[in-house]
């Protein structure tokens, strides 16, 4: 992918895109989503991180991105807003590599975390009380990564109850074989990024934009309740856990024990201030 050293901002302290403060304007002019509204009509708040490794709790973000959709409004009513912090410890170099993040512009550019992670964190509060789910590609490490963070620096909890998660509802509904990396799902389900992959803002919108032909191809999808989408998902990952399980067991290799976001208490709370 092409280097991302110096991605766009607007100030090393202010998250760039449509604007924080529209943001929570929004979500303070909704009316509460009720648990029988469908996937498909739902609003979605799409969230995607880069970090400095893939170590939740050791690992810091550096880049987080935040896209509130609106079916009615359509993709042109999007909200998004997007920020690079400084994470106050090094980057591995892999994550450099896929990422193009580096330490120097990180400490120039970057906004100090308590100040974005709280920001961050203000929204999804926000729409979690309103019945908004967050949308995450792969959610358990955008969750564990804010999760550690927030906790690392010393910031209150929240809920997370309502999530969508794209990557778990295709490997349900899709038996297609090969790999299911954002790039490869979106070219599957025919979604054009907005960027290159890699980027916050680019991998947000491209997950949130998932959903709609996701919810075309397969109506049982689009037709689920906010009621009723945890579990949902809760099983697909087991069903598909078992499965992939086998093959690993096949190989001689050792299975899996994750869940997806497992109704505990470790693994359903968000550090929030």
């Amino acid at each position: 992918m092409e280097d991302m050293t110096a991605p766009s901002i607007s100030s090393p302290s202010a998250p760039s895109g449509t604007g924080f403060d529209d943001l929570l304007a929004r979500l303070h002019d909704y009316d509460p989503q009720t648990g029988m509204t469908a996937l498909h009509d739902s609003r979605l708040l799409g969230f995607d991180t880069e970090t400095t490794g893939a170590r939740p709790g050791r690992d810091a973000i550096v880049s987080a991105c935040l896209v509130l959709r609106d079916p009615a409004r359509g993709r042109a009513g999007d909200i998004s807003v997007s920020w690079i912090i400084n994470p106050h410890r090094p980057m591995s170099a892999g994550a450099s590599a896929v990422n193009g993040f580096t330490d120097d512009f990180l400490q120039e550019n970057g906004a100090e975390p308590t100040e974005a992670l709280g920001q961050i964190a203000q929204a999804v509060l926000d729409s979690q009380r309103i019945g908004i789910p967050l949308l995450a590609y792969n959610a358990p490490f955008d969750v564990a990564m804010l999760h550690g963070d927030l906790n690392r620096w010393n910031l209150a909890d929240v809920d997370a109850d309502l999530v969508v998660d794209p990557l778990v509802i295709d490997r349900k509904v899709s038996r297609r074989h090969g790999r299911r990396t954002l790039s490869d799902t979106t070219a599957y389900y025919g979604v054009e990024p907005d960027g290159d992959f890699h980027d916050a803002s680019a991998d947000t919108r491209a997950a949130v934009d998932l959903i709609a032909p996701m919810s075309t191809l397969y109506p049982q999808v689009g037709s689920l309740s906010l009621d009723e989408i945890m579990n949902w998902q809760r099983r697909a990952h087991e069903e598909w856990k078992a499965s992939f399980n086998s093959w690993l067991e096949s190989r001689g290799r050792r299975p899996i024990t994750d869940g997806w976001l497992e109704r505990t208490e470790e693994r359903t709370r968000i550090r929030l201030p």
